[in-house]
């Protein structure tokens, strides 16, 4: 087959995932937040980015806020269930990260990250939701985040994936199209979140975006994707290291779902 005819039958086959919807069972009709999964990214193998002065790895600044954030939800939101993807140092393939949420009827699901770039001058926070993206910043981040599938034993021939090549700009372009069905609440609580990152001065706040993520292609809720800030900025790696820093963004995040949970049980 073509070149071109690949293109247009997989393009064809994605339109039809659009339209008729995700493979899991949605419940559009939810009114109440019980169940909330926190994916901290990375892990083991997989250090995620890494810092200016190369000595700080992404993967345990994400496992840090993310205990930080499920203890702040335990406390404020007793009635709450809080699941972890990972609570230790371990590896978990991010098509395993989204199975978690959907076996136990997740409510939401945070992944928490940190960001990276060549330029060291770029700062600030931003939190990502699926779909399509507009930049090719944008391409450049869930290109990068994606990446960390190479790591998993023979993912090539994981049905979860259905294929996906994540050497292929082609294949970022097409996952980016894949629309949740709860895309306007995903993007709800991605905008709560980066109104509070402003409100309180956490970070410099660098908006809600868009983009095709592997760990959120399949999750069957309202889904977020929190790059908390640049470990390769000085500022951002003092912020994102620190004890305190790692206090206000947990505290951001989960100012951001009970702003969320108080509009949910409002409808």
């Amino acid at each position: 087959m073509h070149t071109a005819m690949k293109r247009f039958a997989l393009s064809a086959f994605l339109t039809f995932v659009m339209v008729v919807g995700i493979s899991h069972p949605l419940n559009l009709a939810k009114i109440s937040l019980k169940t909330i999964v926190i994916d901290p990214g990375h892990g083991g193998k997989d250090p995620g980015c890494i810092s200016y002065g190369k000595d700080v790895y992404e993967k345990d600044i994400c496992l840090s806020i993310a205990k930080k954030l499920g203890k702040l939800i335990k406390d404020s939101l007793p009635e709450v269930k809080v699941i972890y993807t990972r609570t230790t140092d371990a590896f978990i393939p991010l098509w395993q990260r989204a199975a978690v949420a959907n076996k136990n009827n997740a409510d939401l699901f945070i992944s928490v990250h940190c960001n990276a770039h060549q330029n060291s001058g770029f700062h600030g926070s931003e939190t990502y939701v699926m779909g399509l993206h507009k930049t090719a910043g944008n391409l450049a981040v869930s290109k990068r985040e994606n990446q960390a599938v190479v790591l998993e034993e023979d993912y090539d021939k994981n049905e979860a994936y259905e294929g996906f090549n994540p050497n292929s700009e082609e294949a970022h372009i097409i996952l980016s199209l894949y629309q949740s069905a709860y895309r306007n609440q995903s993007l709800q609580l991605a905008a709560n979140l980066q109104s509070t990152v402003e409100k309180e001065k956490i970070r410099k706040n660098l908006g809600v975006k868009e983009a095709g993520f592997l760990v959120l292609w399949k999750t069957a809720m309202p889904s977020v994707l929190v790059e908390s800030g640049f470990l390769t900025n000085p500022d951002d790696k003092k912020f994102l290291i620190s004890g305190a820093g790692q206090d206000k963004m947990a505290q951001s995040i989960l100012e951001s779902i009970q702003t969320y949970k108080t509009q949910l049980e409002k409808k």
